[in-house]
């Protein structure tokens, strides 16, 4: 028997997944959470926008994970380490980190280790939106091609717009720097032994959708571009890479150091590190047609085109980039910078509740009919990462009256995210990207059938769910599968190994005529406080939801 182990770094969790190659069968998993900061993240309470994450929680969540998922693997089905041919890695992104010249976290080191500017600067940090606009206005006068392919807009969510913004406001961290490496590039490189930056193998994933990275424009934005934000930054260039690469390459193979830690043979082939999410497409079976949404703290969609399909540039998503997913596809980026943190903002930060609460509240708010409330909801708790790529938006609830309850309010904040997953599907396809059915994949799609029926309701698709809980995990093992000569490509792989979950959601037609207006009065919100119209008429919203309200309740 062959199997692969595919590793998961999450916002607060990482999980390890030992997978059967051969049909997919998951024999062993562990999730570990990460011990440093708040549920894994480093805070600053002075600025809501800084989020960091420490490399020595992901180096522990690492080898206990592993070490766990082994261990499970070998008591239930008695997989032996030998059996194991491959490794994946998939993790947040743009999460980059600040390292030295043996490649080694500025932060690992006492001298760094309470500094926040000399941790990975995860994904959700939004401290650089100052630096972002910039570099997207520059783009836009003198490389317009650069941000073409990223929708227009640069984000404070990737790579350069982090990197300078250190620059700016922790110079003697960028100086201790020597180079910086993305955390999808990081892991894979940590577990083959490389100790120098410069022999990282980088994934294409990481540096098309957020390194304006392109073989068109030969790799990375070039020396004058980046001299025109700050010297330096063109003076990293030469520091980081010159080339990146899809999932055919591999990222290097299993070094001795890291054999003994793990408990695995040295040499097994690691495959080239992906987002989460990209993995998690090829968990749930992603192919030309489909959406893939992984539904987590924040949402990630992701869907593929074939090479020889001419797709235009699309205003407002994370990038179109060949290989990024799938070898031999265009690989198309969307999301939502908040989801289930802004249900657990709601429950457990303003209701002082907890799981128990999520319970109660989504039982109560199944109850209630689309319209029922009166409310609309905006979903930019955490900014707008897709279509309007703003990170100082912020969330919006119109309709409160003296009566309305909790419940209601947490069925509000789930039509909202419905609404703003509507809005990025509408935007794929207005250009030709064809959408025919929507997977689900995350603990939040298998385990919220309100949530579910919501977006099947407000979205007109059928929701189907991932077969596996740990689509990201699977994801990475197929393409160490691939990667091992298991299968002999992706589709293959993804045939034998991926597959969905008898249940589905379909929408229903009384609830998606509500759904039709409300949105409606949502895009008018959107438009308006996204700044997308410059005159809005707000004037009847309140009117329209109370009618909905009135007749919801008749």
């Amino acid at each position: 028997m062959e199997y692969a182990l595919g590793i998961d770094f999450g916002t607060n969790s990482v999980r390890a997944l030992v997978v059967r190659c051969r049909d997919g069968a998951e024999a062993g998993s562990c999730v570990v959470d990460y011990p440093g900061g708040e549920q894994g993240i480093l805070l600053d309470r002075t600025d809501h926008n800084l989020a960091r994450q420490d490399p020595a929680d992901i180096l522990f969540g690492l080898e206990k994970s592993v070490r766990g998922a082994l261990a499970a693997a070998k008591r239930r089905h008695g997989v032996s380490p030998g059996s194991i041919v491959g490794i994946g890695v998939d993790t947040t992104g743009s999460s980059p980190i600040p390292v030295d010249r043996g490649n080694r976290p500025l932060a690992l080191s006492a001298r760094w280790k309470r500094n926040l500017s000399a941790h990975c600067w995860l994904w959700k940090d939004h401290t650089s939106w100052r630096e972002a606009a910039r570099i997207t206005e520059l783009a836009a006068r003198i490389r317009p091609r650069y941000i073409a392919k990223c929708g227009n807009t640069y984000s404070s969510e990737w790579w350069w717009s982090k990197i300078w913004h250190c620059l700016r406001t922790a110079p003697d961290v960028f100086s201790a720097a020597y180079s910086w490496v993305e955390m999808a590039d990081w892991v894979p490189s940590v577990l083959a032994g490389v100790d120098d930056p410069l022999k990282v193998v980088r994934g294409v994933c990481a540096a098309g959708h957020k390194a304006l990275y392109s073989d068109e424009w030969g790799g990375l934005p070039d020396k004058k571009f980046l001299a025109a934000l700050d010297p330096r930054l063109a003076s990293l260039r030469d520091r980081l890479y010159a080339r990146a690469h899809d999932a055919s390459q591999a990222a290097g193979a299993l070094c001795p150091a890291w054999a003994g830690k793990l408990g695995l043979p040295a040499g097994i082939p690691i495959a080239i590190g992906e987002f989460d999410v990209h993995y998690g497409s090829i968990g749930s079976g992603v192919r030309e047609g489909t959406l893939v949404k992984v539904i987590g703290t924040s949402t990630c969609d992701c869907a593929v085109v074939a090479a020889g399909r001419n797709v235009p540039d699309i205003p407002g998503i994370c990038g179109i980039v060949p290989g990024a997913i799938l070898p031999g596809f265009q690989g198309i980026e969307a999301g939502q910078s908040a989801v289930g943190d802004i249900f657990r903002w709601w429950v457990e930060g303003v209701c002082g509740g907890d799981a128990a609460m999520h319970r109660d509240l989504t039982a109560e708010a199944a109850r209630q009919k689309p319209g029922e409330s009166g409310l609309l909801a905006l979903d930019w708790q955490n900014g707008n990462r897709t279509i309007l790529v703003d990170p100082l938006l912020t969330g919006l609830l119109v309709g409160c009256t003296l009566h309305t309850t909790r419940a209601e309010i947490y069925r509000a904040l789930i039509e909202g995210t419905a609404f703003g997953a509507r809005a990025i599907i509408e935007r794929i396809r207005e250009y030709g990207v064809p959408i025919r059915r929507v997977v689900c994949a995350g603990g939040i799609a298998e385990k919220n059938p309100l949530l579910m029926q919501v977006y099947a309701d407000v979205i007109g698709c059928t929701m189907h769910v991932a077969g596996s809980s740990q689509a990201c995990a699977l994801g990475a093992a197929v393409s160490a599968a691939v990667l091992a000569g298991v299968h002999r490509d992706f589709p293959a792989a993804q045939r034998a190994m991926t597959r969905l979950k008898a249940a589905s959601y379909r929408p229903i037609p009384a609830n998606r005529r509500v759904y039709n207006r409300l949105y409606a009065q949502y895009r008018l919100l959107h438009d308006g406080f996204g700044g997308k119209a410059k005159a809005v008429d707000f004037s009847k919203t309140m009117k329209v939801l109370l009618a909905e309200k009135a007749a919801a309740k008749s």
